[in-house]
C-alpha cells in the first residue's frame, strides 16, 4: 500500500456517519466567521453530500447555491437530500467550473481542497467566478493535529503497520496546515487573507457508533481499514478501543478542529 492509492468519495450513505454530520456542525461556525451579506447567490465547490450547501441555506439567506463536486455519486445524494429549490447541484472538476467569471457572490469549499489535484487551480478558479470585493473561503481538517477522530486511528494504524504512515491524512495533506493555506489563498491573488481554527465537539454514543463508519470505505482511513484481513482489522479495533478516552456511560467525547482560510478579491 502506497499513497498513490485511490481515495474513495462516492457513496452519500456512507460518508454522512464517517465525518458528514462533523462537517455540518463546522459549516455552522465558518459560516457565521464569513459573514457574508443575505441574498447572494453562492458557490460550494467539493459540495459532496450538501452539508455546507444545507447550512448556507440555513444560515445565510442566499438567493442561490450551487454545489458542484467530482463525484457523480455524491452529486446524486445531494439532489435527493436537499430539496430547497434555491439549491442546484452539478458534477464537475473544482479546477475549471462551469460558471461565468464574476457571477457569484461567495465561494466556499469545505473538506476537499487537499484532496484536489492541483489545489492552486480550484482557488484560482473561485475567485474567478466570485464578483470583486467578496469573500472566497474554505475549511480542512486539522488532520495532523486536533482532528481526534482520526488521530486515534491512525496513531495506532501506523503503530501495528508502519507502512499506513503513507496513507496518514495527517503525512499526506500539508495543506492543512495554517501557513500553507495562507499561502495557498495569498498565490491565488486573495486579499485579507486569514486563518481561524474551527473545533467542534465530536461525541459518539459507544464504541460501535465511533468504529462503524470506518467499515464504510468512504476516504482514506476506512480504505485503509477495509484493506486489511479480519484479522487485522480486528487487531485494529481492539487497541484504538483501549486508547480512546471512554466514559464510564460508555460515551466517547472527542474534539474536530477544522482550519478556516477566507479572502477576499
Amino acid at each position: 500500500m502506497t499513497s498513490e492509492r485511490k481515495d474513495v468519495w462516492a457513496a452519500g450513505k456512507l460518508y454522512e456517519p464517517y465525518v458528514g454530520r462533523w462537517s455540518r456542525l463546522v459549516a455552522k461556525e465558518f459560516l457565521a466567521w464569513l459573514e457574508v451579506p443575505a441574498h447572494g447567490d453562492w458557490l460550494d465547490v467539493g459540495c459532496g453530500t450538501g452539508a455546507l450547501t444545507e447550512t448556507i441555506i440555513r444560515m445565510a439567506e442566499p438567493r442561490s447555491v450551487k454545489g458542484i463536486d467530482a463525484s457523480d455519486g455524491f452529486i446524486q445524494h445531494s439532489k435527493a437530500h436537499v430539496a430547497d429549490p434555491r439549491a442546484t447541484f452539478e458534477t464537475a472538476d473544482a479546477r475549471s467550473l462551469p460558471l461565468d467569471s464574476g457571477s457569484r457572490d461567495a465561494a466556499v469549499s469545505g473538506l476537499v481542497l487537499n484532496f484536489v489535484p492541483q489545489p492552486e487551480r480550484a482557488v484560482a478558479e473561485m475567485a474567478r467566478v466570485v464578483r470583486p470585493g467578496t469573500v472566497v473561503a474554505a475549511y480542512v481538517w486539522d488532520y495532523a493535529g486536533k482532528m481526534e477522530l482520526m488521530r486515534y486511528f491512525w496513531d495506532v494504524a501506523v503503530a501495528l503497520d508502519p507502512a499506513a504512515l503513507d496513507l496518514d491524512e495527517g503525512r499526506r495533506f500539508p495543506l492543512c496546515q495554517p501557513a500553507a493555506l495562507t499561502e495557498l489563498f495569498m498565490g491565488a491573488g486573495l486579499r485579507e487573507v486569514e486563518v481561524r481554527a474551527i473545533d467542534v465537539p465530536t461525541r459518539f454514543r459507544d464504541f460501535d457508533d465511533y468504529w462503524a463508519p470506518f467499515l464504510g470505505g468512504q476516504g482514506p482511513a476506512p480504505g485503509y481499514a477495509m484493506s486489511l484481513s479480519e484479522e487485522r482489522r480486528v487487531a485494529l479495533r481492539d487497541r484504538i478501543r483501549a486508547n480512546l478516552p471512554i466514559a464510564s456511560d460508555g460515551s466517547i467525547g472527542l474534539v474536530a478542529r477544522a482550519w478556516g482560510v477566507r479572502g477576499r478579491t
